[in-house]
């Protein structure tokens, strides 16, 4: 027995009405959903952390949701797992035609890329998906989304010709969110906010940078020199709610500086 099949049949047991596990038999697609979304996000954070044997248990907990997902296609008689292998087989072969096709060793990385977003262009259109924004999926983390809306949309000639017209862009939004809270109306300013911060991943879509990515590595940032505010304090017997601002922000500073040593 392979490896796939014996989680397949481990998968199969727990979703047994008569004798599995409550909690796996009462799962649809909608409820595990989110866990297949928080597996691929501890898959990142143990990349970014470069833990090796945790990327092996998470990548793991990741193939497990999928065998999920399968399984319960497969009760309900949509597809099961070897026909979810095969299409992702299929889909890689007709994405590589310079690899697996008539096109193999012809041009660059960079024309490779553009001639992988003609053939997803292609597949959009045998669905019938005609918009050039249709099968950006709604449930990507929204600053992600971002970015790839403005991607999709630049494709098309709907971009800025450099970076000095989204700064540009930044300002004018910045104002109309200092505007819109001057005014007290917490809805506008709610909307305003949403404006930056998608001009925001337009920016990090132009200068090449993952927004996910960014704000991630600027989460650990604070976390880390916060951690270092905390340590200094507690060795003075202290936590930072017995201390102020501006005690804490010196200690912010000196946080940054033994970064940078």
């Amino acid at each position: 027995m392979t490896p796939i099949d014996r989680l397949k049949g481990i998968m199969v047991r727990l979703r047994d009405p008569d004798g599995g596990c409550p909690w796996d038999v009462e799962q649809t697609f909608a409820t595990i959903a989110p866990y297949t979304l928080e597996e691929a996000y501890e898959v990142a954070d143990a990349i970014d952390r470069g833990d090796f044997d945790d990327l092996k248990s998470e990548l793991g907990d990741l193939l497990f949701q999928v065998v999920f997902h399968a399984r319960m296609a497969e009760e309900r008689g949509l597809f099961a797992f070897d026909d979810v292998a095969t299409a992702i087989a299929d889909k890689l072969e007709r994405r590589h035609p310079h690899v697996f096709g008539d096109e193999a060793a012809k041009g660059d990385g960079a024309s490779q890329k553009l001639r992988w977003e003609d053939i997803k262009a292609a597949e959009r259109a045998s669905k019938a998906q005609h918009g050039v924004l249709d099968d950006v999926p709604v449930g990507l983390p929204a600053l992600h989304r971002a970015a790839k809306l403005t991607k999709r949309a630049a494709r098309v000639g709907f971009d800025w010709p450099s970076t000095d017209e989204v700064f540009a862009k930044l300002e004018e939004e910045i104002g109309e969110l200092k505007a819109e809270i001057a005014s007290g109306d917490a809805a506008k300013a709610a909307e305003e906010m949403g404006d930056l911060l998608f001009v925001v991943a337009n920016l990090a879509r132009k200068l090449g940078v993952e927004p996910e990515d960014a704000l991630r590595s600027a989460n650990a940032k604070f976390v880390r020199r916060f951690q270092f505010i905390e340590a200094e304090l507690a060795k003075q017997g202290r936590a930072p709610d017995q201390s102020d601002l501006a005690e804490m922000d010196a200690l912010w500073d000196a946080a940054k500086a033994a970064e940078r040593r």
